[in-house]
C-alpha cells in the first residue's frame, strides 16, 4: 500500500490505550491498530528504504519481566532503520531521532577519545550546536562527572560524560501528519541528523567485543 499519512485515529487509539492498558482494550481495538498504525508505519518505512535502508518495527508488547510497571502494551509505535533513523507515532504525534542508543564498553572508549580529539571533538561540538539551533534535543546516557582519565576542565567536558548519543525532535501532530507529506518531513529530519550518525559511524562504529547473551 502507498503511504497516505497517520490519521487522527492513531491519536485516539493511543489515548485510549494510555487510559486502559489492558488486554481487553487491545483485543477490542486491534483491528484499528493494524489498519491505522501498523500498516501506515510499514508503508512509510517501505517508501523511505531506498534512501535510509531496511527498517525494523518494534513489537507493540512491553517486556515486563524486570519492570515494576506491568502494563502489557507500549503506548507508541516505533521503528528504526539500518541507516540510523528512528521514527515513532503516539498520542502526542510524531517523533524522529537518530544516533547511538546502545553502546558497548569499547564503543564508549572510542566515543570519549573522539570527543577529546583536537580534530574530531570540535567537529562533533559544531554538529550538535547546529542541531540544537535547528530545534533538535541532544540526549543519551551520561555520567554524573567527567570520566576518569580526562581533565574535568576539558573544553568538551560535558560531551565526555556521554556513553550514548542521540538527537531527536518532537514534530507533534500538525495537519500534514494525516497526509503523504509526513513522509518528507521524516526524511528531511533524518537528513538533518545524518551528519551526527556519520560522525558516530566514523569515529565509534560497531562494537568489536564478543557478543554476550542478552545484548542486541
Amino acid at each position: 500500500m502507498a503511504f497516505t499519512g497517520f490519521s487522527d485515529e492513531v491519536g485516539r487509539f493511543y489515548e485510549g490505550l494510555e487510559a486502559d492498558n489492558s488486554k481487553a482494550y487491545w483485543t477490542d481495538h486491534k483491528a484499528l491498530w493494524e489498519r491505522e498504525v501498523r500498516a501506515p508505519m510499514q508503508a512509510l518505512l517501505d517508501e523511505l528504504e531506498p534512501e535510509f535502508g531496511a527498517a525494523h518495527v518494534f513489537r507493540p508488547y512491553r517486556d515486563v519481566r524486570f519492570s515494576a510497571d506491568k502494563s502489557p502494551y507500549k503506548t507508541a509505535a516505533g521503528a528504526y532503520t539500518e541507516g540510523g533513523g528512528y521514527v515513532q507515532v503516539s498520542a502526542a504525534g510524531l517523533f524522529v531521532a537518530a544516533g547511538y542508543w546502545r553502546t558497548a564498553s569499547d564503543q564508549v572508549a572510542r566515543l570519549r577519545a573522539a570527543v577529546a580529539g583536537d580534530r574530531t571533538g570540535p567537529r562533533l561540538a559544531a554538529l550538535l550546536a547546529g542541531l540544537t539551533e535547528a530545534g533538535y534535543q541532544i540526549g543519551g546516557e551520561t555520567l554524573k562527572t567527567v570520566p576518569r582519565g580526562y581533565d574535568k576542565d576539558h573544553p568538551r567536558a560535558e560531551l565526555l560524560r556521554y556513553k550514548t548519543m542521540t538527537a531527536g525532535r518532537d514534530l507533534g501532530a500538525p495537519d500534514w501528519l494525516a497526509t503523504p507529506a509526513a513522509r518528507e518531513h521524516v526524511a528531511a529530519a533524518w537528513r538533518e541528523m545524518r551528519p551526527l550518525r556519520e560522525w558516530l559511524d566514523t569515529h565509534v562504529g560497531p562494537s568489536r567485543e564478543p557478543a554476550r547473551a542478552g545484548r542486541r
